[in-house]
């Protein structure tokens, strides 16, 4: 009966931690998430910003110039 408690106990306290490591983890992943999307948005408004500024023709879209500049690359 003794040993039957025990295991119980330890299954409760086990399923206790897991759903505090899952809640841990959920918060890491999303916070780590909306830092990477910042950095990417930031990065690539630089970009636009750079290449409609020096490397656009005339009447020339951002992404027409980054079309063309990744057909010339290659």
């Amino acid at each position: 009966m003794a040993n039957s408690k025990i295991v119980k106990t330890n299954e409760r306290i086990a399923e206790k931690v897991v759903n505090t490591f899952e809640k841990i983890e959920d918060t890491v992943v999303s916070g780590y998430t909306k830092i990477e999307d910042t950095v990417v948005d930031g990065y690539t408004k630089i970009e636009d910003a750079f290449v409609d500024r020096y490397l656009t023709r005339e009447g020339e879209s951002i992404a027409d110039a980054k079309e063309r500049l990744k057909k010339n690359k290659n």
